[in-house]
Protein backbone atom coordinates (compact mmCIF):
# COMPACT_ATOMS: atom_id res chain seq x y z
CA UNK A 1 0.00 0.00 0.00
CA UNK A 2 1.53 3.31 -1.36
CA UNK A 3 1.76 6.54 1.93
CA UNK A 4 -0.48 8.33 -0.47
CA UNK A 5 -3.61 10.02 0.40
CA UNK A 6 -6.55 7.74 -0.30
CA UNK A 7 -9.22 9.16 -1.21
CA UNK A 8 -13.21 8.70 -1.72
CA UNK A 9 -15.23 11.04 -3.30
CA UNK A 10 -18.76 11.79 -2.32
CA UNK A 11 -20.93 10.72 -5.30
CA UNK A 12 -24.27 12.67 -6.31
CA UNK A 13 -23.93 10.99 -9.68
CA UNK A 14 -23.46 14.89 -11.22
CA UNK A 15 -20.99 16.62 -13.11
CA UNK A 16 -18.69 18.14 -9.82
CA UNK A 17 -18.47 15.12 -8.47
CA UNK A 18 -17.67 13.39 -12.06
CA UNK A 19 -15.22 16.18 -12.41
CA UNK A 20 -13.56 16.01 -9.32
CA UNK A 21 -13.23 12.27 -9.65
CA UNK A 22 -11.23 12.90 -12.81
CA UNK A 23 -8.88 15.86 -11.32
CA UNK A 24 -7.98 13.31 -8.67
CA UNK A 25 -6.76 10.53 -10.66
CA UNK A 26 -5.02 12.47 -13.53
CA UNK A 27 -3.21 14.36 -10.74
CA UNK A 28 -1.68 11.71 -9.73
CA UNK A 29 -1.25 12.58 -5.96
CA UNK A 30 -3.80 10.57 -4.15
CA UNK A 31 -5.25 7.49 -4.98
CA UNK A 32 -8.89 7.40 -5.75
CA UNK A 33 -9.97 3.60 -3.99
CA UNK A 34 -14.14 4.21 -4.22
CA UNK A 35 -17.36 6.51 -4.51
CA UNK A 36 -19.99 6.85 -1.28
CA UNK A 37 -23.25 8.39 -2.21
CA UNK A 38 -26.48 8.33 -0.10
CA UNK A 39 -29.65 6.26 -1.50
CA UNK A 40 -33.27 6.20 -0.62
CA UNK A 41 -33.67 2.04 -0.42
CA UNK A 42 -37.69 2.90 -0.46
CA UNK A 43 -37.36 4.87 -4.14
CA UNK A 44 -34.17 3.24 -4.97
CA UNK A 45 -32.90 6.43 -5.72
CA UNK A 46 -29.98 8.30 -5.08
CA UNK A 47 -30.72 11.12 -2.46
CA UNK A 48 -29.34 14.32 -3.80
CA UNK A 49 -30.28 14.08 -7.34
CA UNK A 50 -32.90 11.97 -6.98
CA UNK A 51 -31.75 9.27 -10.03
CA UNK A 52 -32.06 5.40 -10.19
CA UNK A 53 -29.09 4.06 -8.05
CA UNK A 54 -29.41 1.74 -11.06
CA UNK A 55 -27.24 4.30 -13.04
CA UNK A 56 -24.81 5.75 -9.93
CA UNK A 57 -23.95 1.96 -9.82
CA UNK A 58 -23.44 1.57 -13.68
CA UNK A 59 -21.08 4.96 -13.30
CA UNK A 60 -19.09 3.60 -10.56
CA UNK A 61 -18.57 0.23 -12.99
CA UNK A 62 -17.28 2.40 -15.74
CA UNK A 63 -14.86 4.37 -13.54
CA UNK A 64 -14.00 0.92 -12.29
CA UNK A 65 -14.13 1.84 -8.34
CA UNK A 66 -16.53 0.59 -5.94
CA UNK A 67 -19.80 2.10 -4.77
CA UNK A 68 -20.46 2.64 -1.18
CA UNK A 69 -24.41 3.11 -0.61
CA UNK A 70 -25.60 4.71 2.74
CA UNK A 71 -29.28 3.73 2.55
CA UNK A 72 -31.22 6.68 4.39
CA UNK A 73 -35.21 6.50 5.64
CA UNK A 74 -37.78 8.88 3.41
CA UNK A 75 -37.95 11.82 4.92
CA UNK A 76 -34.67 11.81 6.59
CA UNK A 77 -33.93 14.22 9.22
CA UNK A 78 -30.32 16.30 8.82
CA UNK A 79 -29.72 13.71 12.45
CA UNK A 80 -30.10 10.45 10.91
CA UNK A 81 -28.38 11.34 7.45
CA UNK A 82 -25.17 12.54 9.83
CA UNK A 83 -25.34 9.34 11.78
CA UNK A 84 -25.52 7.09 8.74
CA UNK A 85 -22.64 9.48 6.92
CA UNK A 86 -20.21 8.70 9.54
CA UNK A 87 -21.31 5.44 10.53
CA UNK A 88 -20.57 4.79 6.39
CA UNK A 89 -17.30 6.47 6.45
CA UNK A 90 -16.07 4.81 9.41
CA UNK A 91 -16.42 1.78 7.80
CA UNK A 92 -14.48 2.96 5.01
CA UNK A 93 -11.68 4.40 7.21
CA UNK A 94 -11.16 0.77 9.49
CA UNK A 95 -11.91 -1.22 6.04
CA UNK A 96 -10.24 0.31 3.39
CA UNK A 97 -7.27 2.75 5.16
CA UNK A 98 -9.61 5.56 3.48
CA UNK A 99 -7.83 8.91 4.77
CA UNK A 100 -9.49 11.38 3.23
CA UNK A 101 -13.05 12.28 1.50
CA UNK A 102 -13.42 14.70 -2.09
CA UNK A 103 -16.13 17.14 -2.63
CA UNK A 104 -17.10 18.93 -5.53
CA UNK A 105 -18.15 22.00 -4.30
CA UNK A 106 -16.98 25.10 -6.09
CA UNK A 107 -17.70 28.36 -3.97
CA UNK A 108 -20.22 28.11 -1.12
CA UNK A 109 -18.45 28.75 1.85
CA UNK A 110 -21.53 27.60 3.89
CA UNK A 111 -21.17 24.20 2.52
CA UNK A 112 -17.67 24.02 2.53
CA UNK A 113 -17.65 24.67 6.59
CA UNK A 114 -20.76 22.00 6.74
CA UNK A 115 -18.43 19.47 5.02
CA UNK A 116 -15.29 20.25 7.50
CA UNK A 117 -17.54 20.69 10.33
CA UNK A 118 -19.15 17.02 9.60
CA UNK A 119 -15.45 15.72 8.99
CA UNK A 120 -14.19 16.91 12.32
CA UNK A 121 -12.84 14.76 14.90
CA UNK A 122 -13.71 11.68 11.90
CA UNK A 123 -10.24 10.61 11.17
CA UNK A 124 -11.10 11.82 7.88
CA UNK A 125 -10.23 15.42 5.72
CA UNK A 126 -11.84 16.73 3.61
CA UNK A 127 -10.64 17.70 0.06
CA UNK A 128 -12.06 19.97 -2.96
CA UNK A 129 -10.34 19.94 -6.14
CA UNK A 130 -11.93 22.33 -7.85
CA UNK A 131 -12.69 24.46 -5.30
CA UNK A 132 -12.64 28.14 -6.73
CA UNK A 133 -12.74 27.82 -9.91
CA UNK A 134 -14.71 29.96 -12.26
CA UNK A 135 -17.57 28.04 -13.10
CA UNK A 136 -17.97 29.32 -16.83
CA UNK A 137 -14.61 28.68 -17.92
CA UNK A 138 -15.20 24.73 -15.56
CA UNK A 139 -18.24 24.55 -17.89
CA UNK A 140 -16.63 24.93 -21.03
CA UNK A 141 -13.67 22.91 -19.85
CA UNK A 142 -15.70 20.17 -19.01
CA UNK A 143 -17.85 19.95 -22.45
CA UNK A 144 -14.28 20.13 -24.09
CA UNK A 145 -13.02 16.98 -22.44
CA UNK A 146 -16.43 14.95 -23.70
CA UNK A 147 -18.21 15.30 -20.53
CA UNK A 148 -22.22 14.51 -21.20
CA UNK A 149 -24.30 16.18 -18.68
CA UNK A 150 -28.00 15.91 -18.47
CA UNK A 151 -30.16 18.05 -16.41
CA UNK A 152 -31.74 16.05 -13.99
CA UNK A 153 -33.43 18.41 -11.35
CA UNK A 154 -34.21 22.09 -12.04
CA UNK A 155 -35.54 24.99 -10.12
CA UNK A 156 -38.09 25.95 -12.57
CA UNK A 157 -38.26 29.75 -11.07
CA UNK A 158 -34.57 29.87 -12.69
CA UNK A 159 -34.85 27.62 -15.44
CA UNK A 160 -37.91 26.40 -17.92
CA UNK A 161 -39.22 23.62 -17.41
CA UNK A 162 -38.39 22.23 -20.98
CA UNK A 163 -34.75 21.76 -19.97
CA UNK A 164 -35.06 18.99 -17.65
CA UNK A 165 -33.99 15.70 -19.04
CA UNK A 166 -31.94 17.80 -21.80
CA UNK A 167 -27.73 17.61 -21.99
CA UNK A 168 -25.94 20.23 -21.57
CA UNK A 169 -23.92 21.28 -24.50
CA UNK A 170 -22.58 23.97 -25.45
CA UNK A 171 -25.45 26.14 -26.87
CA UNK A 172 -27.47 25.33 -24.14
CA UNK A 173 -25.10 26.57 -21.49
CA UNK A 174 -25.15 30.33 -23.92
CA UNK A 175 -28.78 30.26 -22.97
CA UNK A 176 -28.67 30.05 -19.69
CA UNK A 177 -30.14 32.81 -18.21
CA UNK A 178 -27.39 35.43 -16.99
CA UNK A 179 -28.16 35.07 -13.28
CA UNK A 180 -27.74 31.25 -12.91
CA UNK A 181 -24.41 29.66 -12.71
CA UNK A 182 -22.99 28.12 -15.25
CA UNK A 183 -22.55 24.90 -13.12
CA UNK A 184 -25.89 25.10 -11.17
CA UNK A 185 -24.13 25.75 -7.58
CA UNK A 186 -26.67 27.36 -6.08
CA UNK A 187 -29.44 24.95 -7.22
CA UNK A 188 -30.67 26.07 -10.34
CA UNK A 189 -30.21 22.80 -11.50
CA UNK A 190 -28.60 19.61 -11.25
CA UNK A 191 -26.92 17.07 -13.70
CA UNK A 192 -26.40 13.15 -14.08
CA UNK A 193 -23.01 12.06 -16.13
CA UNK A 194 -23.45 9.37 -18.67
CA UNK A 195 -20.12 9.99 -20.37
CA UNK A 196 -16.48 11.86 -19.95
CA UNK A 197 -12.82 10.85 -19.55
CA UNK A 198 -13.50 9.22 -16.19
CA UNK A 199 -15.02 6.33 -17.42
CA UNK A 200 -13.92 3.50 -19.21
CA UNK A 201 -17.44 3.65 -21.41
CA UNK A 202 -20.63 5.79 -22.05
CA UNK A 203 -23.60 4.98 -19.79
CA UNK A 204 -26.56 4.97 -22.28
CA UNK A 205 -29.78 6.84 -21.15
CA UNK A 206 -32.75 8.44 -22.58
CA UNK A 207 -34.93 11.02 -20.73
CA UNK A 208 -37.94 9.40 -19.50
CA UNK A 209 -41.48 11.54 -17.63
CA UNK A 210 -40.83 14.77 -15.89
CA UNK A 211 -42.93 15.79 -12.90
CA UNK A 212 -42.91 18.13 -10.53
CA UNK A 213 -42.75 17.96 -6.95
CA UNK A 214 -41.74 20.45 -4.25
CA UNK A 215 -41.28 22.69 -6.21
CA UNK A 216 -38.33 21.00 -8.71
CA UNK A 217 -38.72 20.05 -11.89
CA UNK A 218 -37.20 16.07 -12.29
CA UNK A 219 -36.29 14.58 -14.97
CA UNK A 220 -36.86 10.39 -14.89
CA UNK A 221 -33.61 9.20 -16.83
CA UNK A 222 -34.04 5.26 -18.02
CA UNK A 223 -30.98 3.23 -18.82
CA UNK A 224 -31.05 2.22 -22.40
CA UNK A 225 -29.74 -1.04 -22.31
CA UNK A 226 -31.93 -2.30 -19.44
CA UNK A 227 -35.09 -0.78 -20.78
CA UNK A 228 -36.51 -3.23 -22.42
CA UNK A 229 -35.28 -6.97 -22.83
CA UNK A 230 -37.68 -8.70 -25.20
CA UNK A 231 -37.75 -5.44 -27.23
CA UNK A 232 -41.45 -4.73 -27.16
CA UNK A 233 -41.35 -1.19 -24.80
CA UNK A 234 -43.92 1.05 -25.90
CA UNK A 235 -41.74 3.90 -25.73
CA UNK A 236 -41.83 6.22 -28.84
CA UNK A 237 -39.14 8.76 -27.62
CA UNK A 238 -41.63 11.75 -26.82
CA UNK A 239 -41.54 11.60 -22.83
CA UNK A 240 -43.67 14.13 -21.47
CA UNK A 241 -46.01 13.69 -18.61
CA UNK A 242 -49.97 14.98 -19.51
CA UNK A 243 -52.25 16.39 -16.92
CA UNK A 244 -53.84 13.17 -15.77
CA UNK A 245 -49.82 11.65 -15.11
CA UNK A 246 -49.96 9.59 -18.46
CA UNK A 247 -47.05 9.81 -20.89
CA UNK A 248 -48.37 11.93 -24.18
CA UNK A 249 -46.20 9.44 -25.87
CA UNK A 250 -46.93 5.83 -25.11
CA UNK A 251 -49.82 6.00 -22.98
CA UNK A 252 -48.41 4.85 -19.77
CA UNK A 253 -48.98 6.09 -16.48
CA UNK A 254 -45.98 7.16 -14.59
CA UNK A 255 -46.22 4.92 -12.18
CA UNK A 256 -45.82 2.19 -15.00
CA UNK A 257 -43.14 4.13 -16.50
CA UNK A 258 -41.09 4.24 -13.71
CA UNK A 259 -42.30 0.11 -12.28
CA UNK A 260 -41.09 -0.57 -15.98
CA UNK A 261 -37.64 -2.27 -15.07
CA UNK A 262 -39.09 -4.56 -12.65
CA UNK A 263 -42.10 -5.25 -14.26
CA UNK A 264 -42.41 -9.24 -15.22
CA UNK A 265 -42.61 -9.59 -18.91
CA UNK A 266 -46.43 -10.93 -18.22
CA UNK A 267 -47.39 -7.59 -16.82
CA UNK A 268 -45.18 -5.76 -19.44
CA UNK A 269 -47.46 -6.83 -22.09
CA UNK A 270 -50.71 -7.14 -20.25
CA UNK A 271 -49.61 -2.78 -20.52
CA UNK A 272 -48.86 -2.99 -24.14
CA UNK A 273 -51.96 -4.36 -24.84
CA UNK A 274 -53.88 -2.24 -22.79
CA UNK A 275 -51.71 0.81 -24.85
CA UNK A 276 -51.57 -0.67 -28.45
CA UNK A 277 -54.84 1.64 -29.38
CA UNK A 278 -54.20 4.30 -27.37
CA UNK A 279 -53.61 7.42 -29.20
CA UNK A 280 -51.88 11.19 -28.32
CA UNK A 281 -54.17 13.59 -27.68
Amino acid sequence: MSGRPRVVVSWSSGKDAAWALYELQRGAEVDVVGLVTSVVPEFGRVSMHGVRAELARMQAAAAGLPLAEVPLPWPCSNEVYEERTLDALERLRRDRAVTHVAFGDLFLEDVRAYRERLLSGSGLAPLFPLWGRDTTALLAELLRAGVRAHIVCLDPARLPRELAGRPIDASLAARLPADVDRCGERGEFHTFVSAGPMFARAIAVRAGPVIERDGFVYADLLPVAHDEPNGTTPCRGTCRLGPDDVCDGCGRTIAEVVAWLALTPDERSRVCARVAAWRPR
